[in-house]
């Protein structure tokens, strides 16, 4: 992603109970955190780790007045957005990045792999 481009995303947890709307300039590193809840957040504190809806900017002032518009929707108007683009809230970073995005905690590692 060139370095002026943002994007403007909206993450949920599990049960779709709470919506987190944020932006950055690297997707997945942003969602990596989430995954990870570093740094301490609202979306982690409520484990908001699913990507139902995002929207690349190439000027990063629209992307962040579209982030302040999103953040004063009611949550019926965000679920609305999310449905339109993505009627069923899969899971649109694993769909991105695969492999790139699975969680890191509770992966099994062989013990060979650590030296000694």
């Amino acid at each position: 992603m060139p370095p002026n481009e943002l994007t403007v995303y909206i993450v949920t947890n599990e049960r779709h109970t709470v919506l987190y709307i944020g932006v950055t300039n690297d997707l997945l590193r942003r969602l990596r955190e989430h995954q990870l809840g570093e740094p301490p957040s609202f979306a982690s504190r409520y484990h908001c780790t699913k990507l139902v809806w995002c929207e690349l900017f190439r000027d990063p002032m629209h992307a962040i007045e579209c982030e302040k518009r999103l953040k004063g929707w009611t949550r019926a108007k965000k679920e609305a957005l999310i449905a339109s683009a993505n009627p069923e809230w899969r899971d649109l970073g694993l769909e991105m990045f695969g492999e790139r995005l699975k969680p890191l905690r509770g992966r099994n590692v062989p013990v060979e792999n650590f030296q000694r």
